[in-house]
C-alpha cells in the first residue's frame, strides 16, 4: 500500500491548531501512532478523543528550553521510539520594524526556530541509530517573501529553510530526510480575523482564487513523511495556490 505509516511514531507540535489537527487526522489515517504537543491540553484531548487509538498526549510550553529538550525523551519513553518529526508549532507577534520589541522578537524566535532547532537535535539521536527518520518543518511564504509588520516571523520562518537544508545535508546518508511545507493563505482562525475587504484582497492576489485548507498542506506533509518520498531532502515545497511561485 502506498503511503503506509503503520508502526511508525510520528511527533506533532501545536497539534492543536487547524493545520496541526490536519497533519495528526492524515498520519493518523496512514496508520501511524501519534504523539501530539501543545499547550492547550483540553484540545489536545478532544482530538485524541476523536482519533480514539494510537494518541498519546505531551503538553509543552516550547517558550521553555528544558520542557523542549524534555519533549523528545519523553515520547521515546512512552512510544518507544520517533520516527517522524512535525515542527508545527509558531506563533505570531506582528508589528513594524521600528516599534518590535525585544520581547516580541525573542518569544517568536524561541518557538518558531529556536525550539525545532532543539527537537531536531534531539529526534535525530535515535534516527540514526535506527537509520530512519522524516523530519518535516512547518515553515511559510512569508519566509521566502517577506511581509510588513513580520519581521520576527519572517526571520524564523526563513530560518527553518537554512536550518533544514543543513540537517538534511548532514543526515542524508542515514536515510534521513529534512524538509520544510510553507504554507502560504491557509484557512484558520488567525484568517478569519482579516477583515472581509482585505480578505476578499488577498485572495484575488492568489492565482487559484481561494485561500488553501489545512488538509491540503495536511497532504504534503503526509507525503514527505513516508518512504516513498526517500529521494527528497533539502527541500521547500511551497503550498500557496501560485502566490509566490518560487
Amino acid at each position: 500500500m502506498l503511503f503506509d505509516l503503520d508502526g511508525k511514531v510520528a511527533l506533532i507540535t501545536g497539534a492543536t491548531g487547524a493545520i496541526g489537527g490536519a497533519i495528526a487526522r492524515f498520519l493518523h489515517k496512514q496508520g501511524a501512532t501519534l504523539a501530539l504537543s501543545g499547550t492547550r491540553v483540553s484540545n489536545l484531548e478532544k482530538l485524541a478523543d476523536e482519533l480514539s487509538e494510537r494518541v498519546n498526549l505531551f503538553a509543552c510550553n516550547l517558550s521553555v528550553a528544558e520542557a523542549v529538550d524534555n519533549l523528545v525523551p519523553n515520547v521515546e519513553r512512552l512510544c518507544g521510539h520517533v520516527d517522524i518529526l512535525v515542527n508545527n508549532a509558531g506563533i505570531t507577534k506582528d508589528d513594524l520594524l521600528m516599534k518590535m520589541t525585544d520581547e516580541a522578537w525573542y518569544n517568536v524566535m524561541s518557538i518558531d526556530l529556536e525550539a525545532p532547532f532543539r527537537l531536531m537535535r534531539s529526534a535525530v539521536r535515535g534516527m540514526i541509530k535506527r537509520r530512519y527518520g522524516r523530519i518535516i518543518n512547518i515553515s511559510s511564504v512569508v519566509g521566502a517573501v517577506g511581509n510588513q509588520g513580520q519581521a520576527n516571523y519572517a526571520a524564523a520562518k526563513s530560518g527553518l529553510f537554512g536550518l533544514s537544508k543543513v540537517a538534511a545535508l548532514e543526515l542524508a546518508t542515514r536515510n534521513i530526510t529534512v524538509n520544510c511545507v510553507a504554507p502560504g493563505m491557509i484557512a484558520s482562525p488567525m484568517v478569519d480575523q482579516i477583515p472581509e475587504a482585505h480578505k476578499e484582497q488577498l485572495e484575488k492576489s492568489i492565482p487559484v482564487g481561494r485561500v488553501g485548507y489545512p488538509e491540503e498542506v495536511a497532504a504534503a506533509v503526509g507525503f514527505l513523511a513516508t518512504s516513498e518520498a526517500s529521494y527528497i531532502t533539502g527541500h521547500v515545497l511551497h503550498v500557496n495556490g501560485g502566490m509566490a511561485m518560487i
